[in-house]
């Protein structure tokens, strides 16, 4: 059975930029951002060096491309932060022993340390944004975010095969 089509929520004509989702989505993202790099620099770490630190320390990267493409950066920003954060004393780098060419990343112990602060800063930039929220908002505004999500994912999904 068809799912019925229904009528877009925006036109050309209906949108404005202060009613956009988007827009909202984005405003929100840079206020979380500003809160996070408030406390961050407290302990001594900009957005661009926690960030890698914490993907590195997650295990959800291990080199610098893949911190480039989970950061959205070009990879010559990120071989610079890598650069700063090993003069830290934050990060180290090594050579593949299976592939010469490939150079893994790895925290050192005062990175582990720096890194052991983000999530008690990033909970309470989130829960700042989200005070007054009741649990049932706070359940259905990630539920309602995971779909948008998934709907997105599905329409690149779909233009990639159409290409």
């Amino acid at each position: 059975m068809a799912t019925p089509r229904r009528r877009p929520f925006y036109t050309a004509r209906n949108w404005r930029l202060d009613n956009s989702v988007g827009y909202l989505v984005y405003r929100l993202r840079d206020s979380l951002t500003r809160c996070i790099d408030d406390q961050m620099a407290l302990h001594g770490l900009t957005d661009a060096q926690w960030r890698p630190l914490f993907l590195v320390g997650l295990g959800r990267a291990d080199n610098a491309a893949e911190l480039s493409q989970l950061m959205g950066v070009n990879a010559g920003a990120v071989t610079r932060t890598i650069d700063r954060l090993q003069a830290k004393g934050l990060m180290r780098r090594t050579r593949s022993r299976v592939d010469r060419r490939v150079v893994r990343l790895a925290l050192t112990d005062s990175g582990r340390q720096a890194v052991s602060v983000v999530p008690g800063v990033i909970a309470r930039a989130n829960n700042l944004h989200l005070q007054a929220f009741s649990r049932q908002e706070f359940d259905t505004l990630k539920a309602l975010l995971r779909r948008m999500l998934d709907n997105g994912s599905g329409e690149s999904t779909a233009r990639a095969r159409r290409r």
